[in-house]
């Protein structure tokens, strides 16, 4: 239907004849008609939610994924057949972040109807004639996906970033040996050295440890990386997310004071401990956090802010960078993918598989020449829709 046609109609209504009003009436009626089959006829499921939670639109795939009859479930609130897939904070995001382009991807695996895997996309809906606003969310069925022996796990794209990160590995390693080996004699050599105060011996100490404690850790991020890229379940242990973000930025102090980099954090009094693997939600930090960084090429600000939900411990982090442009949103997650000049594309897929494989989910929203702001959510307890890791 072209755009605006309605509004002329009902416009210039009472100038209209009852002949030419009925000419422009059928016509809305087969324009209606037309992309009514065309909903109906597709196999992805399509919802529109209102603000309150109501059924606004759906078409006969979305009936038989979820589970529910439009016509007796139209207008009435669609909690008990959403109520695990966290719809209602994409309407606070944009409240928040007017005029910044959100979307929310995940895959779950429902039970009822019947078990299967579905695709979500979910964006609010940006229509100024709407009263309230909305979401729209789009349903795929991948479940013969997950059946076939044969899937994205042995793509060629994957097993080359595979061969890559072994590389990788084994040409670092050696050197980050040596390096730590050769810390070691000059430690023993301070301690024995004479003629040297105290102050001075304590010095320089100090940044030996410093040397050894970043070798330890690009040694762990190695090996962090290579475990991202060939998955492997992650320790999990009762552990504050909030500590671990702390010692993140500690290791990245010195980075942020040179780029003059203001960091804010609010935490909640309260937060409770999140079942995760330390070692690996810290690369997700610090893989965001550089991220953040490169955006903001001469001083800025980032916001690490916390939150608590009944399901979730979110972690938004935000800078006030360069942006990324809406087109590239739904590619951010893909291999080899990238929007920095000499970046290599698999941080942020390294940092989405890390994020499923503890149950939660990752979502980016920006706004170019505004900032981006990433949000983690981290599950508090096993929810009876369970998140899918994406394939490796």
């Amino acid at each position: 239907m072209p755009s605006g046609f309605f509004d002329r109609l009902v416009s210039r209504m009472d100038k209209l004849n009852p002949e030419s009003l009925h000419t422009q009436l059928l016509r809305l009626v087969r324009e209606q008609g037309f992309l009514e089959t065309i909903f109906q006829t597709i196999q992805e499921g399509v919802l529109v939610i209102d603000s309150g939670g109501c059924l606004v639109y759906a078409n006969q795939s979305a009936e038989k994924l979820v589970g529910f009859d439009y016509k007796t479930q139209r207008g009435h609130s669609m909690a008990r057949f959403l109520r695990e897939w966290d719809w209602e904070h994409l309407m606070d995001a944009r409240s928040q972040r007017p005029g910044w382009s959100s979307v929310v991807t995940r895959e779950i695996e429902v039970m009822y109807p019947e078990h299967r895997f579905v695709s979500v996309y979910a964006v609010p809906m940006e229509e100024p004639e709407m009263a309230e606003k909305s979401v729209l969310i789009i349903l795929r069925d991948v479940t013969d996906a997950h059946r076939r022996e044969d899937s994205v796990l042995e793509s060629e794209r994957i097993n080359a970033v595979r061969m890559l990160a072994a590389g990788v590995a084994h040409e670092i390693g050696n050197p980050l040996n040596a390096l730590n080996i050769h810390l070691q004699i000059l430690s023993r050599d301070l301690r024995d050295e004479e003629g040297l105060s105290d102050e001075t011996r304590e010095h320089y100490a100090s940044l030996v440890g410093v040397a050894q404690e970043e070798v330890v850790r690009l040694d762990a991020i190695i090996r962090q990386f290579l475990s991202a890229l060939r998955p492997q379940k992650p320790v999990l242990r009762p552990e504050q997310p909030a500590e671990v973000l702390q010692e993140t930025l500690q290791v990245l102090q010195t980075q942020l004071e040179n780029r003059r980099i203001s960091v804010e954090v609010d935490v909640p009094t309260q937060i409770p401990k999140v079942l995760l693997d330390a070692a690996q939600i810290k690369q997700v930090f610090f893989n965001l956090i550089k991220n953040a960084l490169e955006a903001m090429a001469d001083g800025g600000s980032l916001h690490i802010r916390f939150a608590v939900s009944d399901s979730f411990v979110d972690i938004t982090i935000s800078d006030n960078g360069k942006g990324i442009p809406q087109e590239e949103l739904g590619r951010l997650f893909e291999p080899y993918h990238t929007t920095k000049d000499k970046g290599n594309g698999l941080g942020l897929m390294i940092v989405k598989r890390i994020v499923e494989d503890h149950g939660g989910e990752i979502e980016v929203a920006s706004k170019e020449g505004t900032g981006t702001s990433f949000k983690i959510r981290l599950p508090l307890a096993e929810r009876r829709i369970r998140r899918i890791p994406s394939p490796s």
